[in-house]
């Protein structure tokens, strides 16, 4: 038996595949106060009776919330003389480039634990320390020096050179501190998870791929959208149920909206900002907005109705589920009828209509409008929000959604999808089954991987980095399949692009990708290798989920307006639009 789990901000999905194929999915409402409790619950209800070998891949929101809610460890950092606010200066990156009154620059360190070594640390009141020296990319040994020094304290201590040894000091400098403000966190979690759960634990990584629990207490950097990464995952292999290999993943679970465009191989990103702070280590290229079910619907002082990006969360949540008093893009549906009471996790969890429409009909009242109009404008707002989501994956990166059908899950994609779609041009959408668990479900076809880099501007001995790399990827990983790839950029750019290496032809992959993004290549430019990288890949026991499930959610065609339902999740096919099963299970609407 192997578990899948996807701890959501709303309700936390199990998947279950059982040794025979057969998958199920149930869920339970998430507790921010504790996670693991809710985690331990569903694991000993899902392997009651159970007798053979389990093992369990769980997808965890720990680092992403501390990050978010900025509930992470007290740390210092370290650095060489001369860099005590790295931090503080960062890049010449301005998110409101003309306003007269620019926000502070998102820091997670005090400027007061910033410290130039040697200088003497406090001797108490840190929880975690980062150390990132200039250079350190190239030569770790004084960071490695530093860390021994420190040994000892109780302290969590990361060093660049290990989280993130890569050019460029400031982007370096925030991985590392990132990881020590949410290492400590993690690492309790997963002590309290080892401590409870009989079952050993895999963790999903951002990049698609899965960590052993030790990796991710040391790396826990990496699992920061290690949720979203499981839906792509899934999102893929439903495309080729479907027969499609290029597809829109559309996960709007309660909390948000995570879109990507899904190809095969996987795109990839080096870095990304994750709540105005620069992350460079390797993600699966994700776009999210604050979107989702429980999104909350107020009127601002401008006398406008907005949507998000406040959420309801699991707790109150949504006025439906009979403890929130605010409405909810959830609440939205209840009152024109897409979330049907009784039909809502297989008619396991109530749903108090009545509540919904008091709620949905304050706002209205606010607005001059009826409740069913009110309702309407909701969903038209959150859809519009997760419109711009898409256009970020596609349409600003060369790609025509319209040329693409869009996997919708999630416990809320369902019932927005093809509203969104015919905006865009999209003109498929696909409902897989266990849509409402799909991340989770995803996490089961995960692969264990392990990514390595190094810094390579400068260097005469590129081959000698690969290989350096190649040699540590198959000590962690024996028997692993190992990619190469280099960032490289014309010489004198501030930019680089990742591509596939080549040794007997470094410009031809670098130069076609260039000419692919940006329509023409220089051959008469030198080019620069910045940074070599390397990723380790031990495919996992291949997960055989069975073609059909129990209960198919469509057995024919059916033209829109209909309800699709299914345990997890609703979907809703409009009018125009017609609805069909294959005979994998998957439903395809078109228009």
């Amino acid at each position: 038996m192997r578990i899948g789990i996807d701890c959501g901000g709303t309700f936390t999905d199990f998947a279950v595949l059982h040794d025979d194929g057969l998958l199920e999915v149930f869920k339970r409402r998430s507790n921010a106060a504790d996670p693991a409790g809710v985690m331990i619950a569903g694991i000993l209800e899902a392997t009651r009776g159970q007798d053979g070998a389990v093992a369990i891949v769980h997808g965890s929101t720990v680092a992403t919330n501390a990050l978010l809610e900025r509930k992470g460890a007290r740390t210092a950092f370290i650095t060489s003389p001369g860099f005590r606010d790295l931090l503080g200066v960062g890049r010449q990156h301005r998110d409101s480039l003309y306003s007269l009154h620019p926000g502070d620059r998102p820091n997670l360190v005090d400027s007061r634990l910033c410290f130039e070594w040697p200088e003497p640390l406090p001797g108490h009141g840190i929880d975690a320390i980062a150390i990132c020296l200039l250079n350190a990319y190239k030569d770790d040994a004084a960071e490695k020096q530093i860390e021994v020094e420190l040994a000892g304290r109780g302290i969590y201590v990361c060093r660049s050179s290990e989280i993130a040894p890569e050019f460029r000091e400031y982007e370096r400098a925030s991985t590392t501190v990132v990881n020590a403000y949410v290492g400590p966190l993690m690492n309790r979690y997963l002590e309290r998870l080892e401590q409870d759960c009989p079952f050993p634990i895999e963790i999903m990584q951002s990049s698609g791929g899965l960590l052993s629990a030790g990796e991710a207490r040391v790396h826990a950097v990496r699992t920061i959208l290690s949720g979203p990464a499981g839906g792509v995952i899934g999102a893929r292999e439903m495309g080729r149920w479907a027969g499609s290999p290029r597809v829109i993943s559309f996960d709007m679970g309660g909390t948000s909206t995570d879109v990507s465009l899904v190809e095969d191989p996987l795109r990839f990103a080096t870095e990304a900002w994750v709540e105005g702070l620069p992350v460079r280590v390797p993600m699966l290229d994700i776009h999210t907005v604050g979107a989702g079910g429980g999104s909350v619907a107020f009127v601002d002082g401008g006398a406008r109705l907005r949507v998000g990006p406040e959420s309801a969360g699991a707790n109150p949540g949504p006025a439906c589920y009979g403890t929130g008093d605010l409405a909810t893009v959830t609440d939205a549906h209840v009152v024109l009828g897409r979330i049907v009471p009784g039909r809502f996790l297989g008619g396991t969890m109530e749903i108090f209509a009545e509540r919904a429409e008091r709620v949905v009909g304050e706002i209205g009242r606010q607005l001059s409008l009826g409740v069913q109009e009110t309702a309407a404008a909701i969903v038209r707002i959150a859809n519009s929000n997760m419109e711009q989501a898409i256009r970020a994956v596609t349409l600003e990166k060369g790609q025509d959604p319209r040329d693409l059908p869009m996997v919708a899950f999630g416990g809320c994609g369902g019932l927005h999808a093809c509203e969104i779609a015919e905006e865009l041009g999209v003109r498929q959408v696909i409902f897989p089954p266990w849509a409402g668990a799909l991340s989770a479900v995803g996490m089961l076809l995960a692969t264990r991987t392990r990514d390595y880099a190094v810094g390579a501007i400068g260097s005469d001995t590129v081959e000698e980095l690969f290989t350096l790399l190649r040699r540590r990827a198959e000590a962690d990983l024996p028997g692993a399949e190992i990619e190469q790839h280099a960032d490289i950029r014309y010489r004198g750019q501030s930019y680089e692009l990742t591509v596939a290496w080549d040794g007997e032809n470094t410009r031809g992959p670098f130069e076609a990708e260039y000419e692919k993004i940006y329509g023409f290549r220089d051959p008469a430019r030198a080019i620069e290798i910045v940074t070599v990288r390397v990723r380790a890949t031990l495919p996992a026991t291949a997960a055989k989920l069975k073609r059909i499930p129990p209960g198919s959610v469509l057995q024919e065609p059916v033209a829109g307006p209909a309800l699709l339902f299914e345990y997890g999740s609703t979907a809703f096919v409009p009018p125009g639009w017609r609805a069909a099963p294959n005979e994998a299970g998957v439903v395809t609407a078109t228009f």
